[in-house]
């Protein structure tokens, strides 16, 4: 083998190994964790028309990822929702019970509870474990949102300015909170 013929193998070796060393940098930046990707709402992989659908339950979501991934011997599907904000000291209740909605619909669909979701913030990724009362918190939130649109008048839940203030119905609200 000649010096040259070497060098080009050499090169291509390497090449290689640092493909492979910035593929799994860019997974660990994304926060999903080892595993395979069956489903995807980001854009990033192949566009997904179809949500999951609970008729069940009356649910439907488009969560960011569902991963496969293999924990203490069995394959289980993890559902991840994916933050552009930096992480809070502990994740925002609506966003827990979001993925809580998406762990639903992927025992529903695929038939097995997944035991956790992962919420991924820029900075930070939480476990959230898919407890039976976090289930039950979900479906009497589904509930209290079908009473309230048929309900006559539905008062606002909060006292945040920054939220009315970002608001799509603070003009005919007649509620907003100044400051």
């Amino acid at each position: 083998m000649t010096p040259l013929f070497l060098l080009i193998i050499f090169t291509i070796l390497l090449l290689g190994l640092l493909l492979l060393w910035l593929a799994g940098r860019a997974r660990e930046e994304t926060g999903l964790p080892a595993g395979e990707i069956i489903y995807s709402d980001t854009g990033a992989l192949e566009k997904v028309d179809r949500p999951l659908i609970s008729r069940r339950y009356g649910l439907v979501g488009k969560p960011d990822y569902l991963v496969r991934v293999e924990e203490a011997g069995r394959k289980l599907i993890a559902p991840v929702e994916v933050k552009s904000r930096k992480a809070p000291p502990t994740p925002y209740a609506g966003h827990v019970l979001q993925l809580a909605t998406y762990c639903l619909l992927v025992e529903d669909q695929f038939k097995a509870r997944p035991p956790y979701g992962l919420l991924r913030y820029a900075d930070a990724t939480f476990r959230i474990p898919f407890t039976d009362e976090l289930r039950r918190e979900v479906l009497r939130s589904a509930d209290a949102i079908r009473r309230a649109r048929t309900a006559p008048d539905v008062h606002r839940q909060h006292d945040d300015p920054a939220r009315c203030r970002g608001c799509g119905y603070r003009e005919a609200c007649g509620e907003e909170v100044t400051g």
